[in-house]
């Protein structure tokens, strides 16, 4: 439709121009002494419209002849950037691939002609490292420093760390996030990097700070960040052995959701057992069952041997009327009634226990509870019970 339109419109403009030539009588004088020209004004428009039209082509092909040059220039310049972007893909492919000799070779041919050198550059720079060149490697790394300030550094520390890490010079990875974090790279992944930096360096309250911060931003699930923090407390206990006034210092200083998870708690209750602190480790086994309620830490609350032991059983006699038919709270009383020579008693809650899921630590209990009685016979029924392949171990 849009060329018919074209078509009349010429055709229209054709006629137009036959009608005016037609009827116009004019001419046009040339005088140039001694000579005198005297043509048409049609003729002399014609001329004119076909002159202009060959010196616009002759002005054109000059041009054009003038910058070719540039033209060819420009064009193999997009040739090379053509060939480099698409060695840079090849190359992220084959780092991808695990096949990092070819990937450091198509990273060697898409790095000088590309636009942003410094993202091929931490191609070959992976690559290499994952080749042990070490020659290789410090060149690559070289490119990469080079390009700091476009807005690499960043890029350039993490990949630093992440390789110190792996090396296992974790001083040096603790140095390089310092020096990202001062660059603002205080992100998840700088985060993760730190805490594997912390923990190789023993750096145990960095470790829990980073723990709650990487649990803060949803980076660990709380079942990942338990066994962390678990591993943060043992070495803390650890080091404050036999240090009561330490120990409970250090557990106050907890978050409280920490204080109540039952590994926690039952650790710093046997590290304060240790340390001749019974009533303390009471008071943690207590608030810690009354959020959780597991076995371990039902069991621990038996080996709080100083004290309060009456107190103790009165306490595990009001959770058997919620958990009656718990043998781990049944062993605990019985050894609990024990401490406090209540023989009867702690028969009596020993072989309910016993019934219920029998254990080698109950029968164990109850051959030294019968040694202790006198009752020889069944205390050795209850020590060759414990070897009996049916025994199950607590």
């Amino acid at each position: 439709m849009r060329s018919l339109f074209w078509l009349l419109t010429l055709a229209a403009l054709a006629v137009g121009l036959a009608v005016a030539g037609r009827y116009n009588a004019g001419y046009v004088l040339l005088v140039m002494p001694p000579w005198r020209a005297e043509v048409s004004l049609n003729f002399f428009l014609l001329v004119a419209a076909v002159g202009f039209i060959l010196l616009y082509c002759l002005v054109r092909l000059v041009s054009h002849t003038l910058a070719l040059p540039r033209a060819v220039a420009a064009f193999r310049q997009r040739q090379r950037l053509h060939k480099a972007t698409a060695a840079h893909f090849e190359a992220a492919r084959l780092l991808q691939e695990g096949r990092f000799g070819h990937a450091m070779r198509s990273a060697e041919k898409a790095w000088a002609d590309h636009p942003v050198p410094a993202v091929v550059a931490l191609i070959g720079w992976r690559a290499a490292h994952s080749l042990r060149d070490a020659e290789r490697e410090a060149l690559w790394a070289d490119r990469v420093r080079a390009a700091d300030d476009q807005g690499f550094k960043s890029a350039r520390l993490m990949v630093e760390a992440e390789f110190a890490l792996e090396e296992r010079r974790f001083a040096d990875a603790r140095t390089t996030l310092q020096a990202l974090a001062l660059n603002g790279g205080r992100h998840i992944a700088a985060l993760r990097l730190a805490l594997r930096a912390e923990r190789g360096l023993g750096h145990w309250n960095e470790v829990a700070k980073l723990v709650r911060q990487l649990e803060k931003h949803k980076a660990l699930t709380p079942e990942q960040a338990l066994p962390l923090r678990s591993s943060v407390l043992r070495e803390a206990l650890r080091d404050l052995h036999g240090n009561k006034e330490g120990l409970l210092r250090y557990w106050r200083s907890l978050d409280t959701r920490d204080r109540v998870e039952p590994l926690l708690a039952r650790e710093t209750a046997q590290a304060l057992i240790a340390a001749n602190a019974s009533a303390e480790a009471q008071q943690i086994i207590e608030q810690s069952l009354q959020k959780y309620w597991e076995e371990d830490l039902v069991l621990a609350y038996a080996e709080c041997i100083d004290g309060d032991v009456i107190g103790r059983i009165a306490q595990a006699e009001k959770w058997l009327t919620q958990h009656p038919r718990d043998s781990a709270l049944l062993l605990t009383l019985g050894r609990l009634c024990r401490q406090q020579q209540l023989w009867g008693k702690a028969q009596s809650y020993l072989e309910a226990s016993l019934a219920i899921a029998p254990q080698r630590a109950t029968h164990i209990e109850l051959a030294q509870l019968f040694e202790q009685l006198e009752n020889s016979a069944l205390a050795l029924r209850h020590y060759r019970a414990t070897i009996e392949p049916s025994a199950r171990f607590l």
